[in-house]
């Protein structure tokens, strides 16, 4: 197994993230308003799931071995 290089565990990082905030305000149940528009908690489902989808394949990538 190697490390990953620095791009991609910032990458890594950021997306997880991203993911991990989009799922606490499912957790706690945050209002999210943009214009005036009130954004529906479930709709976070779908970031969650799509930024955590992808800092898993880049960590797993990152992990492969050489052969």
């Amino acid at each position: 197994m190697r490390t990953p290089k620095p791009f991609t565990a910032l990458s890594i990082f950021i997306l997880s993230l991203i993911a991990l905030g989009h799922l606490l305000r499912i957790i706690f149940q945050w209002e999210a308003v943009i214009n005036g528009t009130s954004i529906p908690v479930w709709i976070s489902a779908v970031p969650t799931l799509f930024f955590g989808g992808l800092a898993y394949l880049l960590w797993k990538e990152s992990r492969r071995d050489g052969s």
